[in-house]
């Protein structure tokens, strides 16, 4: 019996730990907001560097609840190597 329960406690301790190693390797998720001149904006997953003349601006995903009835909210483009304009995903 105590092979046993000495067996469990092994597994138990490595499961713990296998669970300790896949939580710390896993990559917080990371949002951003990309709005352009327009005042269209639309969710990217990171922070690409656009070129300056379309005057994409990057904001934190939170900026979102400050304006979000200031600005036309676009959803639904295909790949992040892009940008809207004038309500078109223009990818690059």
């Amino acid at each position: 019996m105590t092979r046993l329960i000495k067996a469990v406690k092994i597994g138990a301790v490595a499961a713990a730990m296998a669970g300790g190693l896949v939580a710390m390797s896993a990559a917080p998720a990371s949002a951003h907001i990309a709005c352009n001149r327009a005042g269209e904006c639309w969710h990217v997953n990171d922070r690409y560097d656009y070129p300056p003349r379309l005057g994409i601006v990057i904001h934190p995903d939170e900026w979102r609840e400050h304006h979000r009835g200031h600005m036309r909210w676009r959803e639904g483009h295909d790949g992040d190597h892009g940008y809207f304009s004038r309500g078109h995903w223009r990818a690059f």
